[in-house]
């Protein structure tokens, strides 16, 4: 087999692992990303959460524009590795390409851009 070969083989190989079934509890790579995704849209969602109360005088430690800023981002990439993992699946859930959690990474992600939008702009407000 030449190397130009390769990567068709493991992504048939993958194919052919994700179609055989795969158990509840097996960590495939596509739930490995779903969970990478949905911890970056989780730090978004306490960061923001944090930069707010940091904007709105609760906590005097940090700097709200930035946490406000760190929010946004992590959020976004938690919704678009998320929506990637979504629109990479090949089949529904329990197959084991991770779409359930790639679908909760897009809501969650969201939240995080929204909540860092929000403390963007308080802190904008108040400084």
């Amino acid at each position: 087999m030449s190397v130009h070969h390769l990567p068709a083989a493991a992504a048939n190989a993958l194919h052919v692992a994700q179609s055989a079934g795969v158990g509840a509890y097996t960590l495939t790579a596509g739930r490995l990303w779903a969970m990478a995704a949905m911890l970056l849209g989780l730090a978004g969602v306490v960061v923001g959460g944090l930069a707010l109360a940091r904007s709105a005088g609760r906590i005097r430690i940090g700097d709200a524009r930035r946490g406000a800023v760190v929010a946004l981002v992590a959020g976004l990439a938690g919704a678009v590795v998320g929506g990637l993992v979504v629109a990479a699946a090949d089949g529904g859930p329990g197959t084991g390409y991770g779409i359930v959690g790639g679908y909760f990474a897009l809501v969650v992600g969201l939240a995080g851009v929204v909540v860092g939008g929000l403390a963007l702009t308080r802190s904008r407000r108040t400084g």
